[in-house]
């Protein structure tokens, strides 16, 4: 079963997030009836916390869904996805304007 295309991107980082899951989908790390049923209960929690707008909300959900999903099959355990992070934003913030952003080895 292949992915649905989404109705819009309102961001870059949206369709990247989207061609992410799919690729990854597509290589066996996940059936998409089991990425559906795990978005679909970040969806409902989300929901049923506050109104959701479609738009961003919609792609927030997806990528914390993602990272669950990675992190309980291994391919990206938590703590490392928060170094990776925290890597990231202290390298961007030390890059000059204009300037590629570089992790340090």
């Amino acid at each position: 079963m292949s992915a649905p295309a989404p109705s819009r991107f309102d961001e870059p980082w949206q369709a990247q997030l989207f061609a992410l899951t799919v690729a990854l989908n597509e290589a066996g790390h996940f059936g998409w009836p089991e990425w559906t049923e795990a978005f679909g209960a970040t969806l409902r929690r989300r929901g049923a916390e506050r109104a959701q707008d479609g738009g961003a909300d919609y792609y927030d959900a997806w990528l914390e869904t993602l990272e669950r999903f990675l992190d309980a099959k291994g391919h990206a355990p938590a703590a490392e996805a928060a170094r990776t992070r925290a890597a990231w934003k202290a390298a961007y913030l030390a890059t000059p304007h204009g300037k590629p952003v570089r992790l340090a080895d």
